[in-house]
Order: C-alpha cells, then sequence, then structure tokens
C-alpha cells in the first residue's frame, strides 16, 4: 500500500476501536480511513462546485455505506 497523508486522528481511530471492540489497530487501517475521508471531501467539493458553492456543507458529503 503507497504512503497516504494521514487525515484521521490515528490515537483516536486505535482508542475507539480498542474500547468498542477490545481489538488492536493495524497501521493499514488508519490509510484506508485516511483514504475514504480523502474521496469523501472530493465528492464534496464536487458537489459544492456542483452547486455554485464555495463551501462544503454537510449535505455534500454522502455516506451510503453507513
Amino acid at each position: 500500500m503507497s504512503e497516504v497523508d494521514v487525515l484521521v486522528v490515528t490515537s483516536k481511530v486505535k482508542k475507539l476501536i480498542k474500547e468498542k471492540g477490545e481489538m488492536n489497530t493495524s497501521a493499514a487501517t488508519v490509510e484506508v480511513l485516511s483514504r475514504a475521508v480523502e474521496k469523501l471531501c472530493l465528492k464534496g467539493i464536487e458537489s459544492a462546485k456542483a452547486d455554485g458553492r464555495k463551501t462544503v456543507m454537510d449535505r455534500d458529503i454522502i455516506i451510503d455505506h453507513i
């Protein structure tokens, strides 16, 4: 897996997984989450531009996996 900018707080992700699932977190998990956040942001940018806005709003971020 190629190196990506970390866009999530690694310690918070690890803490959540440890507290909710009593499990450890691999570095690859943080990379995958960062890629997902990046994709969501890019889609949000596209949506805001399509509406003629310069502000990405909550309605521009569509999460259909959850």
